[in-house]
């Protein structure tokens, strides 16, 4: 990536004025927002949220064949939600029902109230049952994945994803493949199989390209940064959400804002990771302005973890430690769990640079019951890679020898090695390059070998008598 990336696709609040991330930890009360570091609470005050039909494009309550309802304007403060709740109440048109619950389904998931909208979710779900109407049952089955998502329930949103690819409906739920593919994507990450994680980020590309959907694109590639991110190859982990802000500029212009702030926090982290760490600061300051001022309790959360991330990378855990603390207060009241997991494995590199051992341990065991909670094997395998370095330092051998066996059962899997030279992917910062059947390789492996197809399944196809 060039030099210019920055210019080109930060473009970070030059006519506005940035706020410094000390801003929004300790002095963001000019913003109409207070955060506490004795509490690790932010409070948005003021603000009023009017909930969308849909998240983007076409989806629940936008199908342009039918009527659509007007906009709700949706409160933090409860006063907004409480109205929209009267109207349903009040609804007995079972079209007009599933459309009230859409808007406080967006609403909640937009204030990270994910619990409540995994509520509105299965009330949903039920009013498109009784209408029998396969595009209302697409749409509600849809958000139905979309709240476990949240919630990090990622065996539950593949299986509603799946229903949802299973619906024989009109080309109103056609339409909608897209997301479903990327919330599937996203589940299948959280899962760390990360083959069936990236066929369908290339579905959800090849819909929004189909559509024309730029904003189903731009978050198709936000997800691609974390993907790549995870696998270390920090050029792509860079690239996609760089094609994201490029979207973004050259589309948004009646875009939420949410979608800049969403492709600069993914910036940051690819920033981070490749140790410009002025850029990924820069990029995390402009997100977590956009998430302040709309009340994106879930963004707020991951920007305080990232600026966290950032200070540890500067050595500098005096200010690491309160961030990390404000953002665990955060993923802990929406119940982002896979954020939790995060925030501990932050924590505990904290206490290894500290060489405060046992404290670390203590905060890699926390990581790892999350992570086993959700599923995720690549925390997993961080989690038994960083204890394994801490017993071996202690000489603690019969430990290390049960993490060495834990890392390599990981490892395994995972199935995280390039299928030409055997050696691991995700170990170091790589170029990889994905075949169209999905498997990924060594970028310099495919270069060298000169070979046609995908080597792995060239030799999954082979019969036993020609092997």
């Amino acid at each position: 990536m060039v030099q210019s990336d920055r210019a080109s696709c930060c473009r970070v609040g030059a006519e506005t004025g940035r706020l410094s991330e000390e801003d929004f930890l300790f002095n963001s009360s000019e913003q109409g927002t207070v955060l506490s570091p004795s509490s690790c609470h932010i409070r948005v005050n003021e603000h009023v949220y009017e909930a969308p039909h849909s998240r983007d494009g076409p989806g629940p309550n936008q199908a342009p064949d039918r009527e659509r309802s007007t906009p709700l304007p949706v409160q933090p403060d409860g006063e907004g939600l409480k109205r929209v709740g009267e109207v349903l109440v009040k609804t007995s048109d079972p079209g007009g029902k599933f459309r009230v619950l859409g808007c406080l389904i967006t609403a909640h998931s937009e204030m990270g109230k994910y619990k409540e909208m995994l509520k509105y979710a299965l009330a949903q779900i039920d009013t498109a049952r009784e209408m029998e109407d396969p595009d209302y049952l697409t749409e509600g089955y849809l958000n139905l994945a979309r709240s476990n998502e949240k919630l990090c329930d990622f065996q539950k949103t593949v299986s509603y994803c799946k229903t949802c690819l299973n619906m024989q409906g009109t080309t109103v739920s056609l339409q909608l493949n897209g997301q479903v593919c990327l919330s599937m994507g996203n589940a299948f990450l959280g899962l760390s199989v990360f083959q069936k994680a990236l066929e369908s980020y290339e579905k959800a590309l090849r819909y929004a390209h189909n559509n024309d959907d730029k904003m189903l694109e731009c978050r198709v590639c936000c997800s691609l940064g974390n993907f790549y991110v995870q696998l270390k190859d920090y050029e792509k982990a860079l690239f996609f959400p760089c094609k994201a802000a490029e979207l973004v500029n050259d589309y948004g212009k009646g875009w939420s804002l949410k979608y800049r702030a969403m492709s600069q926090y993914h910036m940051a982290l690819a920033y981070r990771k490749l140790d410009r760490l002025p850029d990924a600061m820069e990029c995390c300051e402009e997100s977590m302005k956009i998430a302040l001022q709309h009340g994106d309790r879930p963004l707020q959360a991951l920007c305080l973890l990232n600026f966290a991330d950032i200070h540890r990378c500067r050595n500098d855990v005096d200010k690491a430690f309160p961030r990390y603390e404000s953002s665990m207060c955060i993923m802990t009241e929406i119940g982002n769990r896979l954020g939790q997991a995060s925030v501990y494995l932050g924590v505990g590199k904290c206490w290894l640079q500290q060489k405060e051992l046992d404290k670390a341990l203590e905060v890699l065991q926390r990581a790892q019951e999350v992570a086993d909670g959700v599923g995720n094997k690549l925390f997993s395998l961080k989690v038994h890679c960083l204890c394994e370095t801490i017993f071996r330092s202690q000489e603690r051998q019969n430990e290390l020898r049960e993490q060495v066996v834990k890392f390599l059962q990981c490892v395994e899997e995972l199935e995280l090695y390039c299928g030409m030279c055997g050696e691991s992917i995700g170990e170091k910062n790589q170029q990889l390059q994905a075949q169209p059947c999905s498997h990924i390789f060594h970028l310099k492996c495919l270069q060298s070998g000169g070979t046609k197809g995908c080597p792995k399944c060239r030799h999954a196809s082979m019969k036993p008598g020609f092997v």
